[in-house]
């Protein structure tokens, strides 16, 4: 579904992305953890489309996103990180824009955002500005608008990040939803949110790949058992490196 090959971006003197390589499999929800810059917001934006790689390559559905980046983006949908939304509009008015944005027309086009509003449980606040939600209700909008399409691949960034515990608890349970019929990438560094909706795990930092492994597996390099443990030990080493 997804497959990054040998991207690299720098901004001036610093390297974001370094010469880095993987591929998502249909079915996978990866967990794409790193510490505050490591590269995770660069490698999404690339996939996504907002930023070009100064080499190497992503992959959407095998459509190169800067050569081919309208059928690359048909198939993903993207949630960026904080969720950012017109906050002047109602929610009902955002959605209907995305619908048009994304081509959506018909019969195929109400029943995309009866589903997506009944899917993200929104319908209560459909009437309501965007900026007026709690950040819990923003990012079930925004994840509303990235499955809208019914895209087969999703690009998560920060999901949860700065949510209070039960609100981390509700998007997570609707991630899971979701991936029952998707391939996820979540970026994150929040390790409990790996460990709680992930099949498998990348570690990055400095914009190089350092691990590649099932929580579990990872988590099993420590005495502890941890997976904490092991993302404080590999990126520790990388920077000693």
């Amino acid at each position: 579904m997804i497959r990054i090959t040998h991207l690299s971006k720098s901004f001036g003197s610093l390297k974001a992305v370094d010469d880095l390589s993987f591929t998502v499999e249909p079915g996978e929800v990866l967990g794409f953890l790193g510490p505050n810059g490591a590269g995770k917001s660069t490698t999404m934006k690339i996939v996504a489309g907002f930023l070009a790689p100064d080499s190497g390559s992503a992959e959407v559905c095998n459509h190169d996103v800067h050569t081919a980046p309208l059928a690359a983006k048909r198939n993903l949908g993207y949630l960026p990180e904080g969720a950012p939304a017109y906050g002047e509009m109602t929610v009902s008015a955002y959605l209907d824009f995305i619908a048009d944005i994304r081509g959506l027309r018909g019969a195929n086009r109400q029943a995309a955002l009866d589903k997506a509003i009944a899917y993200l449980q929104i319908s209560a606040v459909s009437g309501q500005r965007v900026e007026t939600l709690s950040k819990g209700f923003k990012r079930r909008v925004g994840l509303a608008q990235a499955i809208l399409h019914d895209p087969p691949a999703l690009v998560l960034d920060e999901p949860t990040d700065g949510l209070d515990p039960n609100q981390k608890h509700e998007v997570r349970e609707l991630i899971q939803r979701i991936s029952r019929h998707k391939t996820i990438i979540i970026s994150t560094h929040i390790l409990e949110e790996v460990e709680a909706v992930c099949t498998r795990a990348i570690i990055i930092a400095d914009g190089r790949l350092l691990a590649d492994d099932t929580p579990r597996a990872l988590a099993g390099r420590t005495s502890s058992g941890r997976l904490d443990d092991v993302f404080r030990e590999i990126t520790a080493e990388s920077r000693r490196a």
